[in-house]
């Protein structure tokens, strides 16, 4: 699954918004997103796909939240 589908996958498990340290590590612990170098995907990989994707983040108070 790419990163975005990822992120947006613990957002809806989780029922609510989450810091990007917590995404990261959901992301890593469930093994959602693997990078091609096999390596877990870092907080900096989060903060540019929420970037990229701020018709579908939106960002309150520390805290990523899907768009609704």
């Amino acid at each position: 699954m790419s990163l975005q589908e990822a992120m947006v996958y613990v957002l809806v498990t989780e029922s609510r918004g989450l810091s990007v340290p917590q995404i990261t590590y959901l992301i890593n612990r469930e093994r959602l997103h693997i990078r091609k170098d096999g390596e877990p995907i870092s907080e900096q990989q989060v903060w540019a796909c929420y970037f990229r994707n701020r018709h579908t983040f939106v960002w309150e108070g520390g805290i990523i939240h899907l768009v609704m």
